[in-house]
């Protein structure tokens, strides 16, 4: 089974401060309530550990192989549980630059492998509002400073 969680947020803010942000692994601690941690080789082809946490119960590490870094346009890695075909997911973060001040992030990941369909109603609430509560942090950071 497939699923893809799609979210959109604009900022208020260059794209290149937008990309150093959200690119700025070490800082996320900081400021991010759902990916809490990321660290590894960020380059392409580089693996990666990515921590997440939905909630205050629900903390969940794992490993990924980064698919591109594009400066000031997406970055994004592949993740899976376990092997292959089991619960694997594709994360991305893509920026457009609406005007030099304004910035859209949109924030994706497509799912797929045999676990998907039993984990449905956590991707459909818990994963996406993750998702939302990341976007509207950085847009919080990012508009405050």
């Amino acid at each position: 089974m497939n699923f893809e969680i799609t979210t959109e947020i604009l900022i208020n803010a260059p794209i290149d401060i937008v990309w150093k942000t959200l690119t700025n692994f070490e800082d996320y601690k900081n400021w991010n309530p759902f990916i809490i941690d990321v660290s590894g080789e960020i380059h392409k082809g580089g693996k990666i550990n990515v921590t997440i946490q939905n909630d205050a119960t629900s903390k969940m590490s794992f490993k990924a192989v980064v698919l591109e870094n594009q400066e000031n346009k997406q970055f994004s890695w592949r993740g899976k549980l376990l092997v292959k075909g089991v619960f694997d997911g594709e994360h991305k973060f893509r920026l457009e630059q609406i005007t030099p001040n304004q910035t859209r992030l949109i924030h994706s990941e497509a799912f797929s492998g045999i676990l998907v369909k039993p984990f449905l109603n956590n991707l459909q609430t818990k994963t996406k509002h993750g998702f939302q509560r990341m976007n509207n942090a950085l847009k919080l950071k990012l508009e405050s400073e």
